[in-house]
């Protein structure tokens, strides 16, 4: 299905369904990420309808008052695609599409067209199929009347219509060659990953809520080219590049893709291979955007979905970035080590680096030693290698006494351990 061109924004209908026990707060966060994902996917949000329940209707998500609502609606407005807050089961599709004649696509769908878009990587395509194969599966029965309709558009990308029309097997063996691909694929990552660990570069993650500023930041920091957009999802393959501490320190520092509240489990499961440079990281820097309303049930969100991930005892440096339009209700989390910057404003970043090399010495072991001029090559390593508090000439010796902290894995420890003071 080829891509929506720039000037046929799709007329789009948003519609949610606010069961009672869901507080008035977060359903209107939940409906404001929707519009956002909408315009990422190449929407124009016309209008929106929402419906208070007890529960979901088991036939139409919606009841069938709203339902009548939203006929004549699309009709007037011109709809082109009507987006559900919510997953929908392939029943409620069918009935939806048997009395609404806009296309019905829900959340993940949405997110997965997202995802579609903006994979660039080998590794980034496969795992979008493969999570598109993963939801589309169970819904197969039911597929043909809401596929005389596919013409392009938004929740239409990825596997084209003939993939959908085929038969279980063929799509379940079609999964099996992705998982394969993608296992080869983990496999040299995994070697490329052990390669970094024997020289040992210490590697640090950025990890935060979709569009909290991870890659504007990554980019600022590292000179990189990475994808800055006001979108979500505007990252979806991890990028490292060498990053310099103030003492000359050298770090891997990672972007990677953004984190979303009640993200559906086969995206999760899809992108976990992705994730794993998080779960390989030595140190996390977590990427708040402090502008958000919403901005503490963000942080919330990747903090459980890293629990899920099971990272664990990884050291975190929690980073409130866009400081430079706050809002009035930010407070920063109690009992975490955290700083507040603006990714924009280049002192902050320096504030940044200083502050992430304190934490980063926490991690190290302390050295000293003396090192003869002979020894050009280890005392050029040391600078980029290490982290240097102190370094004296001395004469008499011709050699070098240096202080200042290593990680206990690397060569360079056990080098250095050669000329211990």
């Amino acid at each position: 299905m080829g891509e929506l061109s720039n000037n046929t924004e799709e007329k789009v209908l948003l519609v949610g369904c606010k069961l009672f026990e869901t507080s008035e707060e977060r359903f209107r966060y939940s409906m404001e990420e929707l519009a956002s994902l909408t315009k990422t996917a190449g929407g124009k949000v016309i209008s929106t309808v929402f419906q208070n329940r007890h529960s979901f209707d088991r036939a139409t998500y919606i009841g069938k008052g709203k339902i009548e609502e939203i006929i004549p609606l699309v009709e007037e407005l011109e709809i082109d695609v009507v987006i559900f807050n919510d997953e929908l089961s392939s029943s409620q599709v069918r009935n939806l599409n048997s009395q609404i004649s806009a296309r019905i696509i829900d959340r993940t769908q949405l997110i997965l067209d997202i995802f579609s878009r903006r994979a660039k990587s080998k590794e980034g395509k496969l795992q979008v199929e493969l999570a598109q194969l993963n939801y589309l599966l169970p819904r197969l029965v039911g597929q043909g009347h809401s596929l005389s309709r596919l013409g392009g558009g938004i929740g239409t990308r990825g596997p084209g219509e003939t993939q959908l029309e085929t038969d279980r097997r063929h799509i379940r063996r079609r999964m099996d060659e992705i998982k394969e691909q993608l296992k080869t694929i983990v496999k040299h990552r995994t070697l490329y990953r052990e390669r970094r660990k024997e020289n040992r570069t210490l590697q640090v993650a950025l990890v935060g809520y979709t569009n909290a500023g991870k890659s504007t930041l990554h980019n600022r920091l590292t000179k990189a080219d990475a994808l800055e957009e006001d979108l979500l999802f505007a990252t979806l393959d991890p990028l490292t590049r060498r990053l310099k501490l103030p003492s000359g320190f050298q770090v891997l520092l990672t972007d990677t893709v953004g984190f979303i509240q009640d993200l559906p489990t086969t995206l999760v499961a899809a992108f976990r291979s992705t994730l794993e440079e998080v779960c390989e990281a030595d140190f996390l820097l977590h990427v708040v955007d402090c502008s958000s309303d919403d901005y503490y049930n963000h942080e919330q969100t990747v903090l459980s979905l890293l629990d899920e991930l099971n990272v664990k005892d990884v050291p975190i440096l929690t980073v409130y970035n866009k400081r430079d339009n706050m809002t009035s209700n930010f407070i920063p989390s109690e009992g975490i080590k955290s700083i507040i910057i603006s990714a924009l404003q280049e002192k902050d970043l320096e504030k940044l680096l200083k502050k992430l090399e304190e934490e980063i010495i926490v991690t190290l072991q302390y050295f000293e030693a003396k090192i003869h001029v002979s020894e050009g090559k280890l005392i050029a390593k040391c600078s980029s290698s290490a982290i240097i508090e102190k370094q004296t000439w001395l004469e008499d010796e011709e050699s070098y006494f240096l202080s200042g902290y290593v990680s206990p894995d690397t060569s360079i420890y056990k080098q250095l351990q050669e000329f211990k003071v």
